[in-house]
């Protein structure tokens, strides 16, 4: 037997990071091209994409709350393998909505989706109709996919490290959110410009089946894989007494907790108050950021300007964020916390930092610069804030059950972010509408609006740490 202990666990975590790199950029293909050459192209106002996100995040929503639980019926291997095949599927099916609404549309004289942009009139407004359906239709079966990617993420991060690295270890894949994110601006924009937008989701889509190949042959779980030896199962199991000694054979799973008695529980509650506050605020910065800087600066998302704006918020998110995960693992080592605790004063520290939005609007006046600065610092609060949050799961909840209260907070946190990306659609068109009969805060316009949802944004984290505290005030796994 090899006594030196393999890490095998890291190369499954940078599987979990190009997956969820993958996941967020074909989720970002359609905020990076609407404004530009989509909207033109179909009609669009900001209510018709507030209504595209909304519903994408509602169904989302409700994804998250069945695949949790399929993720554990599944197992992870086969849960992981469904959910990046489909999102996949749908993130190319956006291809073909030009196409689509020529064809439902039966619009007389139109034979190419290109023509669509001269309509005018009644036509023009059901182009628009038409083509929100079937971009609907195409999100529906994105989040369906998509769902299934952190409930399946955070249970493979349950069983391949233990409680004290699971915050830095989920730190790290969920960077993937930020990269995929900074990714977006460099090559979506440039796809679109020069091939079409069809073409930019198609050959972003087209990477997740790229990545279900190295899922097939990279992952089982570390008891049976021939990657993984005693040492790095014994390292993997060091919050269990009784298995302190594991051997090579299989170990044994506590037995599930079946679904309707996870609401019995404060720490699932505690955790869906987290996700509820928050999520929208991250999904906000992540739909509407490219759009925010064309509308208040008119920087295009293919500008170079536009997209060193995006590339530089989404770069302060990715440095600071993985530095997020490592904050409780030195409060642990090095203080003596117990994780919970750590993770908690984490979690303090990290809901601080989107206060910063509520100085977006005002610096902007100086320069665009200063929003995408103080919006990246945000989004990094949010990130660093999240992994903490999803390894709170871990800490309380056997392993068998980790992907299903994943899943029921997603699903709460979807309700957020719909709540957010639907009500900012229509406050947007309307305080369009209204011009300097609409203020806030010395705004007028759509720049009130804006600055309404950054207020909003700013409070979100303290009010959910106040919520997960006063729920779970101190460490307490659940009891069955």
């Amino acid at each position: 037997m090899n006594s030196k202990m393999t890490n095998w666990r890291w190369y499954i975590c940078i599987l979990l990071f190009v997956a969820t790199t993958v996941n967020y950029m074909d989720r970002q293909v359609l905020s990076m091209t609407w404004k530009e050459f989509i909207s033109p192209e179909f009609h669009w106002t900001d209510e018709h994409y507030g209504v595209i996100t909304g519903v994408f995040s509602i169904i989302y929503a409700i994804a998250c709350l069945c695949a949790g639980r399929f993720v554990d019926w599944m197992g992870t291997k086969k849960g992981y393998l469904w959910a990046i095949g489909i999102w996949s599927l749908g993130a190319c099916l956006h291809a073909g909505c030009g196409w689509a609404t020529v064809q439902f549309g039966g619009f007389e004289g139109i034979s190419s989706s290109a023509e669509l942009a001269k309509t005018t009139g009644d036509v023009a407004a059901a182009v628009a109709t038409i083509s929100v359906y079937l971009f609907i239709f195409c999100r529906t079966v994105l989040a369906l996919g998509e769902a299934g990617n952190f409930p399946a993420a955070i249970k493979v991060t349950a069983e391949y490290f233990p409680k004290k690295d699971r915050a830095f270890a989920t730190s790290i894949f969920n960077a993937g959110a930020s990269v995929g994110a900074l990714a977006a601006p460099l090559t979506i924009p440039s796809l679109a410009a020069a091939y079409g937008w069809e073409m930019s989701f198609i050959i972003i889509g087209a990477l997740g089946f790229i990545w279900m190949f190295f899922w097939v042959f990279m992952y089982d779980k570390p008891e049976v894989s021939k990657h993984v030896n005693a040492a790095e199962i014994e390292y993997i199991h060091l919050d269990d007494a009784a298995e302190a000694k594991v051997s090579d054979a299989t170990a044994v799973e506590a037995k599930a907790i079946p679904f309707l008695q996870c609401f019995t529980f404060k720490q699932t509650w505690a955790f869906i108050a987290g996700k509820f506050f928050t999520d929208g605020v991250w999904w906000f910065f992540l739909f509407w950021a490219p759009s925010y800087f064309q509308d208040q600066f008119g920087i295009k998302a293919s500008d170079s300007m536009g997209q060193a704006l995006i590339f530089t918020l989404y770069l302060i998110c990715t440095v600071i964020s993985i530095g997020g995960g490592y904050l409780p693992k030195l409060f642990v080592e090095k203080n003596g916390m117990e994780p919970y605790a750590g993770r908690m004063r984490a979690m303090l520290i990290f809901a601080f930092f989107p206060i910063f939005a509520l100085f977006a609007q005002p610096l902007g006046g100086y320069s665009p610069w200063w929003p995408a600065i103080i919006i990246g610092l945000a989004g990094a609060g949010h990130q660093a804030w999240s992994a903490n949050l999803f390894s709170t799961i871990g800490d309380m909840f056997p392993k068998s059950t980790v992907a299903t209260i994943t899943g029921i907070g997603s699903m709460v946190g979807g309700i957020g972010s719909m709540l957010i990306n639907y009500g900012s659609g229509k406050l947007f068109t309307f305080a369009a509408a209204q011009g300097s009969e609409f203020t806030f805060l010395g705004f007028e316009g759509k720049p009130a609006g804006y600055m309404i949802i950054f207020c909003i944004c700013a409070v979100a984290y303290l009010v959910a740490w106040s919520v997960m505290k006063t729920l779970v005030p101190k460490y307490k796994p659940v009891e069955i």
